[in-house]
Order: C-alpha cells, then structure tokens, then sequence
C-alpha cells in the first residue's frame, strides 16, 4: 500500500505562539515527528504542508520534503484539515503521483514512537477499515454510559440513550477518544465521502503516560517536563 505521511504545520499560532518551531529539549518542536516519520519504512513519502517561510526552511534542514507551500485560505485559525490533506494529494496528483492513503501527523503529539507508528500502519492495512485512529481510555467516570445530556424538559438522561445506568464500574464497556497523534485514511474516502473517518474506524492506542497534545502554554510546560523524563 503506497501512503503519504503529511505533517500540517502552519504559521501563527496563538496558543502557544510559533510553537511548530519552538524549541522543546534543545530541538524545534517539528523535529520530533519529522524523525519519526522519517525513520517509517511504512510511509511512501513524508511531507510538510506550510505557509510560513521559516518552518518550511527549518524543515528542508532536517531532510523533510517540502514539495509545496499552503495556500493562506488553507492557513487560517479556523481552517479544517480535510481541505489540507486534498489539496496535498490534488499537487501530487496532478504529478501523476496517487496514494492509497494518508497519514497525518500532527506535530503537537511529538512523544510518538517508530514502533508505534509502524504499527499502526500495519493494523490498518491488516484491519482494511475506511481509517485508523490514535485513541487513550475515557476514564471511568468520563464514560458516556455515565454521562448525561439535557432534554427538552432540562432533565438529565443517560448520554448513550439507555434508560437504566449502569451501577458498576467494572460492568462499563471500555471507551476511547481521539488523541490526535495520528489519522490514517484511505484516499478514496477522503474525495468522496469527504471524511478523516469513513464508515469503518480501527484503533491503536497511544500510551497515556507520554501524551501530551500541545495547544496552550500549559500543554507546553507539560511536554517539558516529558522531555526530560523520556530523554534523561
């Protein structure tokens, strides 16, 4: 199966301001996803899709193809990922270059694994699902069969629908959320059903104890303390 590794990395972060290059454990924070990535023998191809002219240039020093700049329509605070990862496969494309599915890396999970990352590839091309998803266990009492919604009324009722609760912990089905470290989609589903996910989802699951998803000042001072104590 031929996949592309895109790694999105726009300028003008907010949250934590120019954080896809600030410097994490003495390395640009790109760095720790380009290596990985890199280092994939599962991945065809890995690329950077920007708009800044000084991540793209950081990235060509550490060896990542940078075969095209972002469009800013694409850039913005409010842009969706699809729209990048189409207008990724719409320049190879028109290359004549096709892929049966992408993998995107965000940078701010940086604390991923070449292991990790093989694996994943291999459970989807084993698993022939629409997509592979990175996910960690919701809590127990963040389960959704013990979480409530509103009705019409403004009385609560059981997130999932069921009209009895279940009294005990250990009978709770086990569930997950997206981590965002890493989606991997087949090509024909992100252009026609225009979707990250498709109608049939695996799963690999990310270890909890190094995530970290950066997007405030207080995810980067968590990732400082990781760094120090996977690299110590």
């Amino acid at each position: 199966m031929k996949i592309l590794g895109l790694i999105p990395a726009r300028g003008g972060s907010k949250g934590v301001p120019g954080k896809n290059i600030k410097l994490l454990g003495g390395k640009p924070l790109l760095q720790y996803t380009s290596e990985i990535a890199i280092q994939c023998n599962g991945l065809s191809k890995v690329v950077l899709s920007s708009d800044d002219d000084e991540i793209i240039k950081i990235a060509k020093d550490l060896g990542i193809d940078v075969p095209f700049i972002r469009p800013d329509n694409l850039a913005k605070d409010a842009s969706p990922t699809l729209p990048v990862i189409l207008h990724a496969l719409a320049f190879f494309e028109s290359k004549g270059e096709y892929f049966d599915a992408v993998c995107l890396l965000q940078v701010t999970s940086p604390f991923r694994t070449v292991e990790f990352l093989d694996q994943a590839i291999q459970q989807f091309i084993n698993h022939d699902t629409d997509s592979l998803v990175s996910v960690l266990e919701v809590p127990h009492e963040y389960n959704p069969h013990w979480t409530f919604e509103l009705d019409e009324k403004k009385h609560l009722k059981i997130a999932t629908g069921e009209e009895g609760i279940i009294t005990r912990r250990q009978s709770l089905p086990k569930a997950y959320h997206r981590d965002g470290s890493l989606y991997i989609t087949k090509t024909s589903v992100l252009k026609e059903q225009f979707s990250l996910y498709g109608k049939t989802i695996s799963h690999i699951e990310s270890s909890k104890e190094f995530y970290v998803n950066i997007d405030t000042l207080k995810d980067w001072e968590k990732a400082e303390k990781l760094v120090v104590k996977l690299y110590k």
